[in-house]
């Protein structure tokens, strides 16, 4: 990663750096081997504090003007497939969430009816299967609100809307009847990546 490169001719250690940025030897240690990226927040101190641009952090090197603006233009074109990628993750998760959850539910619920059992148990097993699938579809719809967008099917807008929107819209699948923040009509809007 460039900020090792530059580390190096500004004489920084790691645990200077370390320092100044308000993490640890060790996060230094992940940014410098290309193991993660820093916080959005810490970039731009970062750069300040090895004199390189966002881009040049982006590109791993620091990059010569001619082609600063083909190296941008790859830095978004990649930053925007790994967006892809990481929402189509987000999205099988949001699967598994639900099912799981939703099966947990009736599971604990089938038990509660039909197995013989004190009273307390029978209630502490409904309501232990009822949190359990509160909590799983809340984590669920978050997920499909915020991975991709939303299209209007009328203007073609694309956006990431409300949790309350997306919450309380009807729904088949990945489609919901929302109102577009653009064009202000109400259509059946299908979930998108790109």
């Amino acid at each position: 990663m460039v900020n090792l490169l530059v580390q190096k001719e500004k004489n920084i250690t790691q645990s200077e750096l370390a320092e100044k940025l308000f993490i640890t030897d060790r996060a230094i240690s992940k940014l410098e081997n290309g193991i993660c990226m820093p916080d959005v927040g810490t970039m731009p101190e970062l750069c300040k504090i090895l004199d390189i641009t966002i881009n040049d952090l982006f590109s791993g090197e620091v990059v010569d003007m001619k082609e600063n603006e083909k190296k941008l233009e790859n830095n978004l074109l990649e930053m925007a497939r790994l967006k892809e990628e990481k929402d189509k993750q987000l999205l099988t998760l949001e699967y598994v969430i639900g099912f799981t959850s939703s099966i947990t539910f009736l599971v604990l619920i089938f038990v509660a009816s039909y197995i013989e059992m004190d009273t307390w148990l029978r209630i502490v097993l409904i309501v232990l299967g009822s949190v359990i699938f509160i909590f799983g579809m809340y984590h669920a719809i978050k997920i499909e609100q915020v991975a991709g967008y939303y299209e209007c099917s009328r203007c073609h807008h694309k956006y990431v809307p409300t949790y309350q929107s997306v919450l309380w819209a009807q729904h088949m699948g990945r489609t919901r009847k929302m109102r577009c923040p653009k064009c202000g009509e109400k259509s059946w809007q299908k979930k998108v990546l790109k």
